[in-house]
């Protein structure tokens, strides 16, 4: 195992991309503690990625999102499945536009919203530096001039929403499902996590971020240090 054939995954370069608290450090904590997942991934073929609620939607729903994405832009799009590399990262673009993902002049990434008040707060705010990172890696392996992050709000699944209730009867210590206050919770659950009556259009919206060669330049030089780390600190020692 070498680290000079690590590839890094486009969707954490926002982690080896954050800065050193001081001037002295080459690489931030946050970074180091990345690496050692990585290094763990590698070696051992564990994962970190331990799921839970907010990505086992996304993870049902994709599908669901790309189609509401579809029908409001007005475009089919269907989830591209191929896996792009080069000498420093590797990823899989969700969709994009153009002949093909090898020549795209866009790419668009799908992020389906837990529920309503994540969605409208994510409309309201920066996008997340991790994002930003995740689409210049993609711009990067395509050659997309320009990424765009499609937000979607789609029905939670009723598996996860039963899930949502069981944690409220636990929460409010009830013992049966017949109790008024209970219910009238659920009510509150159920509307809060199903959307039939927003219309489409108010049910997604587009964050579009530029193409920035300095910064993938950036990734590239970051890439180097991390493996010169890991082959140093890393590899020779754990």
């Amino acid at each position: 195992m070498e680290a000079n054939n690590i590839l890094f995954r486009c969707s954490s370069l926002g982690y080896i991309m954050t800065e050193a608290r001081s001037k002295q450090e080459v690489l931030s904590e946050t970074c180091i503690t990345h690496l050692v997942d990585v290094y763990i991934a590698e070696k051992y073929q564990r994962n970190t990625d331990i799921n839970n609620k907010y990505i086992e939607k996304g993870l049902q729903v994709e599908e669901d999102s790309i189609t509401l994405y579809s029908r409001v832009k007005k475009v089919f799009f269907k989830k591209n499945e191929a896996h792009l590399n080069n000498e420093f990262i590797k990823g899989t673009p969700d969709l994009y536009k153009g002949e093909t993902i090898n020549t795209a002049t866009e790419i668009i990434d799908i992020k389906s919203a837990w529920d309503i008040y994540t969605f409208f707060r994510a409309k309201h705010k920066s996008p997340k530096k991790l994002y930003y990172w995740q689409l210049q890696g993609y711009m990067a392996l395509t050659g997309a001039k320009i990424a765009t992050l499609a937000y979607c709000l789609i029905d939670t699944p009723p598996a996860l929403i039963y899930d949502e209730k069981r944690r409220l009867m636990w929460k409010m210590n009830i013992l049966s499902e017949n109790d008024p206050d209970y219910i009238a919770a659920c009510e509150e659950i159920d509307r809060a996590m199903t959307y039939p009556d927003i219309p489409l259009h108010e049910r997604m919206f587009e964050i579009e971020i530029i193409r920035n060669d300095a910064d993938i330049e950036a990734i590239y030089e970051r890439v180097k240090k991390c493996r010169e780390y890991m082959q140093k600190n890393l590899l020779k020692t754990l």
